[in-house]
């Protein structure tokens, strides 16, 4: 799941994207305070926790639709949250009269239609990212190695996928286990080292985090193929041998410069403490 915000004229939507389902999904409370127009947004979760009850009680299919995930409130906490895909939403704008109704339906297409497009060219996705990383201003040698490292992950999950691997969790796994090997912690606690929350850990990684995790997953893509890996048993061998080589090589570099590789930095708006040079 990858948690995002999108942002409909003044009001920021959050969104969740499913992988698996290639689905976005998007907080109900959030649609229900712009078509509202409700600055306040206990008031607009009010406003829906009474419509929903009505709904349900009419028996209608888009309340059912809806789902709960964890998203980030206001307080910076992660709480279960109504959520619904644009389909399930199109149709319950239609229990709420709003003057916003119209221009929320041909924004919630839109949004879909950009998805379709980038399933179709998927470079259309890497020019998104790039601009998002541009706006939080993340220099172009960053953006560059970002997106290098994205791919070589990319052709990684691809192996897995094609070899056996296939529950979220096992990704999870395969995942925490290259890493713990090349940076001595697990993803959980370089996270809280850095102070992250619900954040993507890479996107905020230093240029030689980001290099030594790409030659973990590259180096354990190719020992994975060498011995054709099949399972989660079989790729967690590959898996910590892979990360093992990036061990080495960030151990020889250390030994070398004297400075440590993992790092306690962030891209965080409120610490900024990663130079925008690195």
């Amino acid at each position: 799941m990858k948690n995002d915000l999108a942002v409909f004229e003044e009001f920021k939507i959050r969104r969740v994207y499913d992988e698996k389902t290639e689905t976005w999904f998007f907080s109900v409370i959030d649609i229900v305070q712009v078509l509202t127009m409700q600055p306040d947004y206990q008031t607009a979760r009010n406003y829906w926790k009474v419509l929903k009850n009505r709904l349900k009680k009419e028996g209608s299919e888009p309340v059912t639709n809806c789902n709960r995930l964890k998203m980030v409130a206001e307080d910076g906490k992660s709480r279960l949250t109504d959520v619904a895909n644009a389909e399930t939403l199109l149709r319950l704008v239609q229990s709420i009269p709003s003057p916003k109704a119209e221009p929320i339906k041909l924004w919630l297409a839109k949004v879909g239609y950009e998805r379709m497009q980038e399933m179709a060219d998927p470079s259309r996705s890497l020019d998104r990212a790039r601009e998002t990383w541009q706006q939080h201003g993340y220099s172009e040698k960053w953006i560059q190695q970002r997106m290098m490292g994205q791919e070589t992950r990319n052709k990684l999950t691809d192996y897995w996928k094609d070899h056996g691997v296939e529950k979220p969790d096992e990704f999870a796994i395969l995942t925490n286990i290259i890493h713990q090997e090349w940076t001595g912690i697990s993803v959980k606690d370089h996270k809280q080292a850095k102070g992250l929350k619900t954040e993507n850990l890479r996107d905020h990684m230093s240029e030689a985090e980001l290099i030594f995790t790409a030659l973990a997953e590259l180096s354990t893509r190719q020992i994975a193929e060498t011995m054709n890996a099949t399972g989660l048993t079989e790729n967690k061998t590959a898996s910590k041998t892979g990360g093992g080589i990036a061990k080495k090589a960030k151990l020889e570099l250390e030994e070398k410069t004297g400075m440590k590789v993992v790092s306690t930095d962030n891209y965080l708006p409120s610490q900024r403490k990663l130079e925008k040079t690195k």
